[in-house]
């Protein structure tokens, strides 16, 4: 039983509603209780959404959610709900739509938005608001009283402004699809050179500060450059630009592996000090699909350090991956990761302290509100010449001295951790540690991966269905379309890396879900929620990715695949419709697509499927070459002689009594297995994509 001290949110899960339970505003749960009696008392409703590792979150909670005086206006006047964006990014989707409509502002962390009752259409709405007054923002308690005023003076033009805003929310969903014979390669084209024109030349990334990862612009153009088998060499010097200056800089933690959320400057040497999953799983992909084609130690090294951290602080004993680790610490952003000089100086010895010191800019003035947030500096080649030294010791040096302060650093105070399992964003990190561990040869990650398969399975599947989220043995919310999609992803790299028995089943089984409950019959594409999901304003329906990659976007590259690998026609019809669904959006904006890119470049040119049967000690060498090098258009499949009949035209796939025999398919066209090695390299495919213009 809750205590008097505590309000409605004290029976929830999130850690992040759990943050707000303590509260002295009266704080409900979305929900019927709430909106019933928002509809009773006719007052608006005050939504605020956020999440755990949340920075602004914190500073609002702390100065006006804490606070009594606040509190009595908000409870005075509104039914205050509030919402975990991680857990109904559906609501989050929504309401910061509706929020970019409203103030021609985008949106962000933590949202604020007022409600009519009735119909819960939003007529107000911002995001951070202080305690008290500052330049073009208004004191929160004199801001709460106008709003109440509006909405109790003011009804009638509130309703036509509602109307307007219903109207502009179903303008953005398309109610349109495209011929199949528009279909084509120009936005490859067009999204190469946005993304290219975007980069930042000088320091890396795209546009300026607050700089973000967009991993899935770098993978548009790594994929850009394997497309022209190698002609594009200038995408491919974006790609490994980008991905340098990245891994080089602060928002890569160089203790403990792992990127925080973004860089608040154009260096990428202070990040905002959050680490996400989702982030991590993206990026931990890429930096191996990197390394895949380029060869580049710092690639593998990242990739290394970063599915390191995961193993070591984000993967749960029961399996599941954790959703994220905070910004702030004893209420300061960044005190855990930031040194005093003289702490390391004390850790380190003097040989130790000398290189570390040079390399991370331990030398120069203070980057971080006087202290120091590692950044590299000095690279090994410069730091062998200045110190008179060979690379390799001072690279054994410097790991020597990243392990003694790692340790110290682990002794202070941790960021809280967000320990709700999300199933979305284990898919991405299931298919981060599968990718990986196909690229860097780790099977430990494969191992990792497949844990988290067998948790989510056994957790969040139920009656041919998924839920969202779990946390202390309560798994409950209806999932959503990226949770399935994901998942799916996961599962297909993970099956080319260790075939087991019942994953491709399943994927097979969340895909029939997909059809059957988010499927746009008359237009295309998916909606984010199902249709036996919660009735709310809108059915968000989008197809340009976000932080995420857009889940119609995988939606079509995943039921692509299906569709190849098991010949399954109904597949590739659905992908098909989604690219028709959205190929509107894509022209408007191919760089604000490159999901939906992937899955269009693979329907224009299919992907080569490439399935090996026979003894388990046989398939390694011909799996191993068909893995490398990078060809993200390439399906490998090792199956075992005593797996279990696979499902679909797999079966006709027999293994040979000795030996191993390899299957090659290029989109529906199959050449005759082979049973040499030599044989299987003249089959694998040349890329066949070639852009219209200039690749230099």
């Amino acid at each position: 039983m809750a205590s008097h001290m505590t309000n409605a949110l004290a029976h929830e899960t999130s850690p992040y509603l759990l943050q707000h339970a303590r509260n002295p505003v009266q704080w409900y749960p979305w929900g019927e209780e709430a909106l019933e009696k928002a509809r009773r008392e006719n007052k608006p409703i005050l939504l605020s959404i956020g999440y755990s590792a949340c920075h602004w979150c914190h500073v609002m909670a702390h100065e006006s959610f804490e606070d009594p005086d606040t509190a009595e206006v908000m409870n005075a006047l509104f039914v205050n709900i509030k919402v975990d964006r991680e857990e109904r990014p559906d609501l989050d989707k929504i309401y910061q739509r509706a929020h970019q409509l409203l103030t021609q502002r985008p949106g962000g962390w933590p949202l604020t938005m007022f409600l009519t009752p009735d119909d819960l259409a939003p007529f107000f709405g911002g995001t951070y608001f202080p305690k008290t007054a500052r330049v073009q923002l208004p004191a929160f308690t004199d801001l709460l009283r106008r709003v109440s005023e509006v909405f109790h003076t003011r009804n009638d033009e509130l309703r036509k402004q509602n109307a307007s805003l219903m109207e502009a929310l179903e303008s953005l969903t398309p109610r349109q699809a495209a011929d199949t014979g528009d279909l084509n390669a120009a936005p490859l084209d067009g999204a190469r050179t946005q993304l290219l024109n975007s980069v930042d030349w000088q320091h890396g990334g795209f546009g300026r500060a607050p700089k973000f990862p967009h991993t899935t612009n770098i993978e548009r153009l790594l994929r850009h450059w394997a497309a022209t088998g190698g002609d594009d060499a200038r995408a491919l010097e974006a790609a490994q630009f980008c991905l340098r200056r990245m891994a080089l800089g602060g928002v890569n933690d160089h203790l403990g592996g792992g990127f925080c959320r973004y860089s608040v400057d154009d260096l990428w040497m202070i990040p905002h000090f959050e680490k996400m999953l989702y982030d991590n799983g993206l990026l931990l992909a890429l930096y191996a699909q990197a390394y895949g084609a380029t060869g580049e130690a710092l690639f593998h090294d990242t990739a290394v350090a970063t599915a390191q951290w995961v193993l070591r602080e984000m993967q749960s004993p029961e399996g599941g991956y954790y959703s994220s680790l905070d910004a702030d610490s004893e209420g300061e952003e960044g005190k855990f990761y930031a040194w005093d000089r003289d702490e390391v100086r004390e850790v380190l010895d003097e040989d130790e302290y000398r290189v570390f010191a040079r390399r991370f800019g331990l030398d120069r003035d203070p980057n971080f509100e006087g202290k120091w947030h590692l950044h590299v500096f000095a690279d090994w080649g410069a730091l062998a010449d200045e110190l008179g030294e060979p690379d390799a010791v001072l690279r054994e040096r410097v790991d020597r001295a990243r392990s003694k302060l790692l340790a110290r650093r682990d002794r202070r105070v941790w960021p809280a951790r967000d320990d709700k399992i999300l199933t979305s964003w284990n898919g991405l990190m299931i298919r981060g540690m599968a990718v990986a561990a196909r690229h860097l040869a780790r099977p430990e990650l494969a191992e990792s991966a497949a844990r988290a398969v067998d948790f989510v399975r056994d957790t969040l599947w139920r009656d041919g269905r998924l839920l969202a989220t779990y946390k202390d043995g309560r798994a409950h919310l209806n999932a959503y379309l990226d949770d399935y999609v994901y998942l799916i992803d996961g599962l297909l790299e993970l099956a080319q890396v260790r075939w087991r028995d019942g994953d491709l089943v399943w994927a097979l089984e969340l895909a029939e879900a997909v059809l059957a409950h988010f499927q746009d019959a008359d237009v295309g594409g998916f909606y984010f929620t199902a249709d036996d999901h919660e009735q709310l304003i809108e059915r968000p329906k989008g197809f340009g990715d976000e932080s995420t990659p857009a889940g119609n976007g995988i939606a079509a590259q995943v039921l692509g695949r299906l569709g190849h690998l098991l010949g399954d026609t109904r597949y590739l019809e659905a992908a098909e419709r989604t690219l028709q669904g959205g190929w509107e959006s894509i022209q408007q904006l191919p760089y604000g697509h490159t999901a939906l890119l992937a899955a269009l470049e693979e329907y224009l040119y299919p992907p080569e499927t490439v399935v090996l049967r026979g003894a388990v000690e046989e398939l390694t060498p011909w799996q191993q070459r068909c893995a490398t090098p990078y060809a993200p258009r390439r399906m490998v499949f090792a199956i075992p002689a005593d797996a279990s009949a696979p499902p679909g035209v797999l079966a006709q796939r027999v293994a040979p009594d000795a030996g191993v025999l390899a299957y090659v398919c290029s989109g529906t066209s199959c050449q005759a297995p082979v049973r040499d090695l030599d044989a299987l390299e003249v089959q694998l495919q040349v890329p066949e994509f070639h852009p219209a213009g200039d690749a230099g």
